[in-house]
């Protein structure tokens, strides 16, 4: 498999481009989300790419806007089971701002989605914040945690944390034809006494990979969120459900623009402005 991020024109957004169907393109919005399970899938037109929120994860957390990523299979690889792969060859290839002033999803009032005991809303707030609780059985049990992206801290808290399972559960799902490339590398397993193939990266870091899916899902808005994002134990059909919910409420939200100084002016921060790859990143994989 080839993966490969290229910089991508001001206002281009995500874009996913399958290069063994004719470079067939399928924008990162929520009007592709396909199915959502243990992954996120987006579909437009009968073609599919697959597990696509480490990636999406990595892209909004380290800022970029516009971003062509060409891929020639219907899955991204999972890497090592978090975002930090991705993140590397995002800082490595170089971030460029661009002359055009960023869009924001502003949040103006409420918008949520309850199932049971789990949930998920958006709330008014400035930049972009999220408070996340989990709760499973042993060893992990109950977790929260709380973000700032705007602190610029995606990179070293929430990027190296690894998605995980439960040893007990494989033969299931591998019989629903689920976690097919998952194994001890690229995934937390946890047995009866703990992580099987620890140590952990953090001590919380079933929670924090838990925030890292739910900046991905969210990406699927199309632009950055403006807003307070508050979860308990939801998961990738809540966190899509909230992307629907939210962009159909079109009273919930303004696109709020970010001016980009002129050059006479002093340099602004660059997340003021929208931002793409300097150079092609994760070129193989």
């Amino acid at each position: 498999m080839t993966l490969r991020m290229l910089p991508a024109p001001a206002g281009s957004g995500i874009v996913f481009r399958r290069t063994d169907l004719d470079n067939f393109e399928i924008p990162a919005n929520g009007r592709n989300v396909a199915k959502v399970s243990y992954a996120t899938s987006l579909m437009r037109q009968g073609v599919l790419i697959s597990t696509t929120e480490h990636l999406l994860s990595a892209l909004i957390g380290m800022g970029i806007d516009n971003v062509i990523v060409e891929i020639d299979n219907l899955e991204l690889p999972i890497l090592d089971g978090s975002a930090l792969p991705y993140v590397d060859a995002i800082l490595s290839a170089g971030i460029r701002t661009q002359r055009r002033r960023r869009e924001t999803i502003r949040v103006l009032r409420p918008v949520e989605v309850r199932e049971g005991d789990k949930f998920i809303g958006v709330y008014p707030g400035d930049g972009y914040s999220i408070q996340y609780s989990i709760e499973f059985p042993a060893p992990i049990g109950r977790q929260s945690a709380l973000i700032d992206l705007a602190a610029e801290t995606y990179g070293a808290f929430i990027a190296p944390a690894r998605t995980f399972g439960y040893k007990a559960d494989e033969k299931k799902l591998r019989d629903m034809g689920l976690i097919r490339g998952a194994g001890p590398d690229n995934a937390i397993i946890l047995g009866e006494n703990g992580p099987e193939n620890g140590p952990l990266r953090f001590a919380d870091e079933y929670v924090r990979h838990k925030v890292l899916d739910l900046i991905g899902d969210l990406a699927l808005a199309g632009r950055r969120i403006e807003g307070h994002v508050v979860a308990e134990r939801a998961g990738h059909a809540m966190h899509t459900a909230l992307v629907s919910r939210l962009l159909k409420d079109r009273s919930a939200w303004e696109l709020a623009h970010v001016p980009v100084p002129s050059s006479a002016e002093p340099a602004a921060p660059e997340n003021l402005a929208e931002k793409e790859l300097a150079h092609p990143a994760l070129q193989g994989v």
